[in-house]
């Protein structure tokens, strides 16, 4: 198990003290990478003698996923958010379901919104219940936002999974290289299940287990604009991923997405740091190529694409 973290020690604690009170018998391997926390959560994991890297600055989520990744052995890498509160058996339920099906890369539990836990007899709402990708080849959170319904009781295949809280077979990760670090933060998970699809893995959502999920806890605390930063991002690791894989007949479509993406940036007062975030993918056009010809050359780019609009497939229980 890996938590990145980033001055997030509330929600950490929270976080780990929900895997304390797992008593399915599920062994588990932690590790928290602190990414240069400055709010004490080094020295609380000091304290409470919980396994970690501590970083000396914020290397994005990306880079930290994959150091602790590389400072594990388990065949099966749970990756949780910092600001995430898991129901107890749930790693357990996900290590089984990602053990019966070989052909699955990796899996995810069906992900609340923090905020909706325990409050009395109101229905819940989704975070997430697996990614989809949109026509114009954006990633989405199936689900996000909308209230639990008896649907979302159901087993599914999912495009990909959601990098807040998801199990992954340390062979994909290992033959895939890990999250692209370049992207920093946001988008390496659509990136990483792209690029899962199109050397032939599966996923898979696992909806009796469950983990709560605030959102961009870590990023709030740390930026002075953290909406401007994640624009930035968001346009960059996006365009990114699209130039990776889709089709040459979609880009008019994309360019059409992203010009409305500049517009409405314009209303929310966030045009520099959207636009400079397109420019930076641009730029890095001939390096995404070559990456476009190799994951050509060793996969199958339709399988990614076969995705593009389609809703998750219903899987046996």
């Amino acid at each position: 198990m890996v938590i990145p973290n980033w001055n997030s020690l509330q929600h950490l604690r929270r976080c780990l003290g929900s895997l304390e009170n797992d008593d399915s018998g599920t062994e588990i391997e932690l590790l928290v990478v602190d990414n240069g926390s400055e709010d004490g959560s080094v020295e609380y994991l000091d304290a409470e003698g919980v396994p970690h890297v501590a970083l000396t600055r914020n290397t994005g989520f990306a880079a930290a996923v994959n150091l602790g990744v590389s400072r594990t052995t388990a065949a099966a890498i749970l990756v949780l958010n910092a600001d995430t509160v898991v129901r107890p058996g749930s790693a357990s339920r996900l290590l089984d379901a990602l053990e019966r099906d070989p052909g699955l890369g990796g899996v995810q539990p069906k992900i609340l919104q923090l905020e909706r836990e325990g409050a009395g007899e109101e229905t819940p709402r989704i975070y997430s219940v697996g990614q989809s990708l949109t026509r114009d080849g954006r990633g989405i959170e199936e689900g996000e936002g909308v209230l639990e319904r008896a649907e979302h009781l159901a087993p599914s295949e999912p495009f990909g999974v959601c990098g807040a809280a998801c199990m992954l077979r340390r062979e994909l990760f290992s033959k895939l290289g890990g999250y692209d670090e370049s992207y920093v933060s946001f988008y390496e998970d659509v990136d990483l299940n792209v690029r899962a699809r199109i050397a032939g893995w599966r996923f898979a959502t696992v909806p009796e287990a469950v983990v709560f999920h605030v959102g961009n806890a870590a990023w709030q605390a740390g930026f002075a604009d953290p909406s401007a930063e994640n624009a930035r991002l968001v346009a960059r690791n996006r365009l990114a991923t699209q130039l990776k894989f889709m089709p040459a007949t979609s880009m008019p479509r994309i360019a059409a997405v992203e010009a409305g993406a500049l517009a409405r940036s314009i209303a929310r007062r966030r045009f520099a740091a959207t636009a400079r975030g397109k420019l930076e993918a641009l730029r890095r056009l001939p390096a995404l190529r070559r990456e476009r010809r190799r994951l050509a050359a060793e996969g199958d780019l339709s399988a990614a694409r076969a995705w593009l609009g389609a809703a998750p497939r219903l899987r046996e229980g």
